[in-house]
């Protein structure tokens, strides 16, 4: 299948596709008239690296993954170690949102929102808080 075909099966833009070849994750092989020809492997691991990146795998990481799943020998240890990874990446991300949150939220509720010009808000981000 060509590129569009195998764009619209996968999610993926076109020009995302040819960037994953470009940097070694997916190898198309080429018809004769040159262009792109996409198998069906070549459309599953293209599911697979969309998936995983809406997951919030880096490149590198989906390297690693696309690896294991070609490996039949593969240790499930090794897969359960990335993703716990990211797993614990992620509650890093969530927390200092968390935190960020919180502080936003103190500085807008201590804001009267009138029409004075004093503002805490503005106060803390100028480092002048109290």
């Amino acid at each position: 299948m060509n590129i569009g075909a195998a764009a619209e099966h996968s999610g993926l833009p076109a020009k995302t596709i040819r960037y994953y070849e470009d940097i070694g994750l997916l190898r198309a092989s080429r018809a004769t008239n040159g262009y792109r020809d996409y198998s069906t492997d070549d459309l599953h691991r293209l599911k697979f690296l969309q998936r995983a990146r809406s997951l919030g795998f880096t490149v590198e990481e989906c390297r690693q993954l696309l690896s294991l799943y070609a490996d039949k020998d593969r240790d499930s240890a090794d897969v359960k170690a990335i993703a716990s990874n990211k797993l614990d990446e992620i509650d890093k991300k969530i927390a200092q949102l968390q935190s960020l949150r919180a502080v936003l939220s103190h500085l807008v509720a201590n804001c009267h929102g009138n029409d004075r010009p004093d503002c805490p808000i503005i106060d803390d981000l100028a480092g002048e808080a109290h």
